[in-house]
């Protein structure tokens, strides 16, 4: 599946500040997308690609660590660079407690957030690698019926074919169909490989 181009977002009440950070991520080939607020952002679709939110710390109506808190309960946080005229040490504390990437004070110095975007941009797209496997992952679970569920849970556990037998009440020889089954939907290469996808899915007997 082709990646869609990365964006970066910036959520500033200034025009004047929007205007310039569009410009400065045009130079290293990234596309911005301007919001007057937080409340604009909000209802505005999340972005496709790979993101990272440049926010100003305090603006009218929501401030920025309000917005950082609400993508947080949304259980989609975005990579945050945050920007401020008049940042303070708490303010700071608590923005990277959150996870944010940086916290600039203005005037900033062009290359420190560029570097911060870049590693905010690298930051999601690795989150967003690891959700489509999630993803994928499920999607091969699904496929497997209720007994082959069973079964895989069981070997994930360390079970021989003689003890699942047993415990599902059915032959050694039904359970090593049940269980080839498995490891060619799961596309596994091993028992372990089964373990890491049963750690992943949560996945336990």
């Amino acid at each position: 599946m082709t990646e869609k181009p990365p964006v970066v977002i910036v959520v500033d009440d200034d025009p004047s500040f929007r205007n310039f950070l569009s410009r400065l991520v045009q130079t290293i080939g990234l596309k911005a997308v301007l919001f007057t607020s937080a409340e604009d952002f909000l209802a505005a679709p999340q972005p496709d690609g790979p993101a990272c939110l440049v926010l100003d710390v305090q603006m009218p109506g929501l401030s920025g660590l309000d917005l950082q808190r609400q993508l947080t309960e949304r259980g989609r946080p975005l990579p945050i660079v945050f920007t401020t005229g008049h940042g303070d040490i708490p303010m700071t504390v608590e923005a990277m407690k959150a996870g944010a990437i940086g916290f600039l004070s203005k005037p900033f110095r062009n290359q420190e957030m560029l570097d911060a975007i870049k590693e905010g941009i690298a930051r999601d797209r690795q989150v967003r690698q690891k959700l489509d496997e999630l993803v994928e992952l499920q999607g091969r679970y699904e496929s497997l019926t209720a007994r082959e569920r069973e079964v895989f849970a069981l070997v994930t556990r360390g079970d021989l074919n003689k003890q699942i037998a047993l415990e599902l009440g059915t032959s050694e020889r039904t359970v090593k169909a049940h269980r080839a089954q498995v490891v060619q939907k799961m596309q596994a290469d091993s028992v372990a490989d089964l373990v890491r996808m049963a750690d992943k899915l949560g996945v336990s007997h």
